[in-house]
């Protein structure tokens, strides 16, 4: 510490020797961005062919087609009160560099003699190896320090502090150990830089000129910049000082700034979906699969190019066996572990299977105790991974569970139960931050009463446990959907049977106040599903018939199924497509390409439980057209699902333990 200050106060010494009666330094004790005051200041020309390239998620200029002169600037610009180069100062330098060859130097920056061309001190990268070059005597005589294996070639960013402070140098790359050297000679106390420039990017010669990316360089006098960066987040690219043009968005660039010729360093990514965030900004995508080009906009990958998908025909792909006869199916994704299905399985001993995606099927992964499980539904809080199972099972206590991800034991662990009767569908939805959960109640088993409450659950997150929140009266509900119509949120149930009738109303609710509060009854028969969808800006709801009974006839289960619309001038759904259905238990929407379609699951004709359940193609004016028939055995529920292999859809059967997994086949 008193050698450092030694030094320092050797160097304010020597700034005054033209001064005799100040004491200022050459110049103030605060970063000098060389690279900022080497650019043209606002309303001046740029340089030409200098170019501002985006790599890894981060902006540099790479200067290499720019004439010397045009990146330079007077010393006196900085040394202002004398023409004294500090004797203690660091540089620092955020570079990204492609490999070099042999025995070339590249300048990141050079202070020259303008007469004479001498070179007082200058920065230069080779082949693994960091130099930092000086006049040593009046002579001119030359001093070279190098930093060897410091792996500064590779193409990625990095960031560098060199400190000099008398004979010591210390170079520190990305935050990590330093490196110490010593010279020979310590660093002139008293370098002039009368009549002299900085060069930067170059030697003031074509030959040497720096060819990477520059995106930070900065002059500290006095002392060593190591610790005003380090340490940091990101230590490659640590930020002492960088142009506010190299910050400020390309696209949408400050009228009052710079605007330089823009580009994106890119690679060409083939094969599965990769990560996009920062880092692969601009970065591109091809995708043989669905013939598209994607580009990474830090959150997502965007299509450039692509040749929508059609769908083509539909074939066998995988027969999976369950515990028993499967009511739903739920499919879900866990980071970093992958696509999983649960099946609800109607056998109590047995209970309920989930699967695991794995070499392009699916296969058993955990088994979880469920009584006549009717539906499960997936759902997060926060980061925190959920299951719950509609258990159906009329036995005192009528309990639900919700199981959650144990990321440790990576299996789902019970978490908490809730009481419900003959529970036959969960939905879960978020309003305004608060997570919610909501129960369709079929039937109360003590009196067998099906006009009874659904409950509404909230997540208490001081409890971490769902509470009751809300009830509504419902008719042998059989389920809930959660959909959201600019700033209003919706639930509408599916009311199947009211003891005496099939032939009721079904219930739109829409969130008013904190509450859910009646928007429209809409007439259904025997409703089992509710699915909602948009097409070109429109909003869609489909609803599931069943069967028609009632105590004036035998029952019907070739009856319609409908399609509402929800009309801007009425505000209300209105009918839209009757589509004939045999006791239709669910409908899957899914898009293949630009192309929408839908699939209804037909169970039971009132003779038979083998039947073909229906692919429906959306066809603008004529609504939805049948395109593929797929033969089912008592069919009880559709979901859409893509993997890497291509898109699929797989079946439950609640008449068998045989589900299906269909490949769609597009071209």
């Amino acid at each position: 510490m008193l050698a450092c200050c030694s030094l320092l106060l050797t160097w304010l010494l020597v700034t005054t020797r033209v001064q005799s009666q100040s004491w200022r330094p050459c110049t103030d004790l605060l970063p000098l961005d060389l690279l900022a005051r080497a650019l043209p200041r606002p309303g001046q020309a740029s340089p030409t062919q200098v170019q501002m390239v985006q790599s890894k998620g981060f902006r540099g200029l790479r200067l290499a087609g720019a004439t010397t002169a045009a990146l330079s600037f007077p010393a006196s610009q900085i040394f202002t009160n004398c023409d004294y180069f500090p004797a203690e100062f660091s540089l620092v330098a955020t570079i990204k560099i492609p490999k070099l060859r042999q025995k070339r130097k590249q300048y990141l920056f050079s202070v020259v003699d303008e007469s004479s061309d001498l070179l007082l001190l200058g920065l230069c990268v080779s082949e693994n190896r960091l130099h930092f070059v000086t006049t040593s005597s009046a002579a001119g005589g030359r001093g070279r320090l190098s930093f060897k294996d410091v792996g500064l070639d590779d193409n990625r960013w990095h960031t560098v502090v060199l400190a000099i402070t008398g004979p010591y140098a210390t170079l520190t790359v990305d935050c990590g150990l330093p490196l110490e050297r010593k010279q020979v000679q310590s660093f002139p106390g008293a370098l002039s830089t009368r009549g002299s420039r900085f060069f930067v990017g170059s030697r003031r010669r074509w030959r040497g000129r720096f060819s990477g990316l520059l995106r930070q360089l900065v002059l500290l006098p006095g002392s060593d910049a190591t610790p005003r960066l380090c340490p940091t987040s990101d230590p490659s690219l640590a930020e002492l000082s960088v142009p506010q043009v190299l910050k400020s968005t390309p696209l949408q660039p400050d009228h009052q700034g710079q605007v330089y010729p823009y580009g994106v360093e890119t690679t060409v990514t083939l094969g599965n979906r990769p990560v996009c965030s920062r880092a692969e900004q601009g970065q591109l995508w091809l995708n043989a699969q669905r013939k598209g080009l994607f580009i990474c906009d830090r959150l997502t990958w965007r299509t450039l190019l692509h040749n929508p998908e059609r769908l083509d025909y539909v074939e066998d792909y995988q027969d999976l066996y369950t515990n028993s006869e499967t009511f739903d199916v739920e499919l879900f994704s866990i980071p970093s572990e992958g696509l999983f299905m649960a099946a609800a399985n109607r056998d109590s001993m047995s209970g309920s299977s989930l699967y695991r995606w794995r070499n392009g099927s699916f296969q058993l992964y955990q088994n979880m105790s469920t009584q006549e499980a009717r539906a499960w539904k997936h759902f997060t809080v926060d980061d925190k991974i959920f299951l719950v199972v509609a258990n159906s099972r009329e036995v005192e206590p009528e309990l639900s569970i919700i199981y959650r991800w144990n990321q440790r034991q990576r299996r789902f662990l019970r978490y908490q139960t809730l009481e419900t009767h003959g529970a036959l569908d969960w939905e879960a939805f978020k309003i305004h931050n608060h997570s919610f959960l909501v129960v369709a109640n079929h039937r109360r088993a003590r009196d067998s009463n099906h006009n009874i409450q659904s409950v509404i659950y909230r997540w208490n997150p001081n409890t971490k446990l769902f509470e009751v929140y809300q009830t509504l009266s419902t008719s042998g509900a059989y389920d809930w959907e959660f959909f959201t119509v600019g700033p209003y949120h919706f639930l509408v149930v599916a009311n199947t049977f009211d003891g005496q009738s099939t032939t009721i109303s079904s219930t739109v609710y829409v969130w008013l106040d904190g509450n859910f509060q009646t928007f429209q009854n809409i007439p259904t028969v025997g409703a089992t599903d509710w699915e909602t969808f948009q097409i070109d800006g429109r909003f869609f709801i489909a609803v599931a018939n069943s069967q028609n009974i009632s105590d004036r006839g035998p029952s019907q289960y070739s009856i319609n199924s409908t399609v509402y619309e929800l009309s801007a001038l009425t505000q209300t759904f209105i009918r839209f497509q009757d589509i004939l259905t045999h006791s239709a238990v669910d409908w899957e929407f899914f898009t293949i390409g630009d192309e929408k379609f839908l699939v209804v699951a037909n169970s039971y004709d009132g003779s038979s439980h083998s039947l073909t359940s229906v692919v429906y193609r959306w066809q603008g004016y004529e609504g939805f057209v049948p395109v593929h028939s797929l033969p089912t055995f008592g069919c009880r529920d559709w979901e859409h699902f893509s993997t890497n292999e291509g898109s699929f859809l797989i079946y439950s059967s609640a008449t068998t333990r045989l589900s299906k997994v269909f490949k769609l086949k597009t071209y």
